[in-house]
């Protein structure tokens, strides 16, 4: 009976992609956008438009494999990078709805082993990317890693519990932040006692007939009609990607774009019984000033030419993303690529100007407007091998357990890591005021009242002001 019911209630919400008819032209021009793609041992891509719930258009293009010679085609699956956000978010909005949990409820409620820092961080914070939690990536390369180490939601655990300040106070500023997407996917766990991969696919995907749509949690696994992704361009060689993310919550969701749109369906015409949880995930941030963002629940909302517009991009090794849906339009686009050169969030917008009929008119010869002139900071030129050699030395970080040295060489003060090697010049903007090579970033340096330097806080963009003690040797 549960069987029985369980299909029932699929054919209940599952959207049927019937076929409707673009005009011809407009096909063409679609069709034409991705020529590129199309080139012989290239990858490229799949392309779907659903339209007034009928799918319009779907094609695919270049190749799901090199080394075989696989083409893509409309049900190849593909890694969806930060779209997947909106999947860990409407997990969350699920749970809220049968009151396991509360998106103000503070996290450290349901994760323990988080650090207390001295602010309350709510779930909430984590949806809208105003947590002041560092960024994985940017914390791991800071530490030490390589692009092409693995990594996975331990490893950011494990960092996370050695952390003892944040970029800012929550909910004062907004700074994109994957480290709160893959924390949400430890509350599912925590509260749901499954894996995220499973609770996923057992109550989010297959009862919105998200048949081809799965989260990747173990990428060394084979997996049938997935493409490969490749680093590259037209203009040379390809390389494969090497497949490093072992991360979930914030990424790593594999799917088509015939499931992608019929997700996307579901900000106009929501499957019975979701009605509720699609308007929620639209429930823009607002910051402690009062300020609205764009960001709602794992998704942005704005607008395009005058018409009300919800989308997200992604990226991950070789891939790319992006998915757009226009509500009162009732219109959905998406873009899966296998490899990085491709442009899918520029494209995506060309297809919608396509189908929507609004292009832009030019702007008239002579009437452009004249950009303002940049005002230049002049160069501090009292730099000698006095100063250069006063910053040289060790500089520790207890939070990330790691050590980077700078030294003087021919005049040049110069940054190496054990792992990272020889990173380069380490500028000197100002006194005390340095800018290093990534992922090193912008370098402070701290002295305590007698003028001694005691270590630097270094800020690479979405980690900031991380203390890095200097050591004597």
């Amino acid at each position: 009976m549960k069987l029985i019911y369980f299909v029932f209630s699929v054919f209940l919400v599952l959207p049927v992609l019937t076929r409707a008819q673009l005009p011809d032209s407009v096909s063409q021009k679609i069709d034409d956008l991705f020529l590129d793609w199309n080139r012989p041992n290239h990858p490229g891509g799949a392309v779907g438009i659903m339209q007034d719930g009928q799918l319009a258009f779907s094609k695919a293009y270049g190749l799901a494999s090199l080394e075989y010679l696989v083409p893509n085609a409309p049900g190849t699956q593909f890694n969806l990078g930060s779209i997947s956000k909106q999947f860990t978010a409407m997990g969350i909005l699920l749970l809220e709805q049968q009151g396991k949990l509360s998106v103000d409820d503070d996290v450290r409620k349901y994760l323990p082993g988080l650090p207390d820092f001295g602010e309350t961080i709510t779930i909430r914070h984590l949806m809208h990317h105003t947590s002041g939690m560092r960024s994985m990536h940017f914390l791991l390369e800071m530490a030490g890693w390589r692009g092409t180490d693995f990594r996975s939601n331990e490893d950011l655990r494990r960092f996370m519990r050695r952390q003892k300040d944040l970029n800012f106070k929550p909910g004062d500023q907004y700074l994109y932040c994957n480290t709160g997407y893959m924390l949400m996917a430890d509350i599912i766990e925590k509260v749901t006692g499954e894996s995220f991969a499973d609770w996923m696919k057992r109550s989010v995907f297959l009862p919105l007939g998200m048949f081809d749509t799965y989260v990747e949690d173990n990428p060394f696994r084979v997996v049938p009609n997935n493409a490969t992704s490749y680093y590259g361009s037209n203009e040379g060689p390809f390389d494969r990607a090497t497949e490093f993310w072992g991360y979930v919550g914030s990424g790593n969701v594999h799917a088509s774009t015939g499931d992608v749109l019929k997700w996307l369906s579901n900000f106009y015409e929501p499957a019975f019984g979701w009605e509720a949880a699609f308007a929620r995930m639209q429930t823009r941030g607002v910051l402690n000033n009062g300020d609205t963002l764009t960001y709602a629940f794992g998704i942005n909302v704005g607008s395009y030419k005058g018409e009300r517009l919800i989308q997200h991009g992604g990226a991950v090794g070789g891939y790319r993303a992006f998915a757009m849906v226009f509500p009162d339009k009732k219109l959905s686009i998406v873009l899966l690529t296998n490899f990085s050169s491709s442009n899918p969030w520029e494209q995506g917008y060309e297809v919608a100007d396509l189908v929507l009929g609004k292009v832009e008119p030019p702007v008239a010869e002579g009437n452009a407007p004249t950009p303002a002139a940049e005002e230049q900071t002049p160069a501090f030129t009292a730099i000698n091998d006095e100063l250069l050699n006063s910053y040289a030395g060790y500089y520790y970080s207890p939070e990330l357990e790691t050590t980077y040295e700078l030294y003087v060489d021919n005049h040049q003060l110069k940054a190496r890591h054990p792992r990272h090697g020889e990173m380069g010049e380490v500028k000197v903007l100002q006194k005390d005021e340095l800018e290093a090579p990534h992922p090193l970033g912008h370098l402070s340096v701290q002295r305590d009242k007698k003028g001694k330097l005691t270590g630097i806080r270094a800020s690479n963009g979405r980690v900031r002001n991380l203390w890095m003690e200097r050591k004597n040797s």
